[in-house]
């Protein structure tokens, strides 16, 4: 130390000393400056984009609460609309049994009112047919009893009595 004490020189520590302020000033206003304008810079970018982040953070929050509120919407209206499909169909279903039943009431009865007049003409077929035959026998047992004239003359009389009887 007593080396550097002796050595000391007042001329050099008065240029170092000015060559020093010189550069803390030169670096001041050239460098200190931009640097810190550029340091506030970057805060502030930084500042906004947290800001934005927060903003944006928000704006999700509520696009995904729209989207749930959509969602339930859309199953809502689909339940709905399965519903009425379902009821549609059923209510289809019902009115082509309905239907159905009602034509096949429709087939029966016209199928039953046929076989009776059927039934009917048959009936009447046989009467005549039945009325011809028992005319055709009683004409032959007539013919075969009143073939003889005593039989002629008592059958005569006895329509006779008959008539005067009425």
């Amino acid at each position: 130390m007593e080396k550097l004490l002796s050595e000391f020189s007042v001329g050099l520590f008065f240029w170092q000393s000015l060559l020093f302020i010189a550069l803390v000033f030169l670096l001041r206003r050239f460098a200190w400056k931009p640097i810190l304008n550029a340091v506030n810079q970057r805060e502030e970018k930084i500042h906004e984009a947290l800001e934005l982040a927060d903003k944006t953070k928000a704006e999700m929050k509520m696009l995904q609460a729209q989207n749930e509120n959509l969602l339930k919407e859309a199953r809502a209206e689909r339940d709905s609309m399965i519903k009425d499909a379902k009821e549609t169909a059923s209510k289809m279903v019902g009115d082509a049994k309905n239907k159905a039943k009602e034509e096949a009431d429709k087939v029966l009865t016209n199928a039953q009112l046929a076989i009776a007049a059927e039934k009917n003409a048959a009936l009447t077929e046989l009467k005549t047919q039945v009325a011809s035959m028992a005319l055709e026998i009683a004409e032959k047992i007539v013919r075969d009893e009143l073939s003889a004239g005593d039989k002629q003359k008592k059958m005569a009389s006895q329509l006779a009595e008959e008539i005067s009887l009425n």
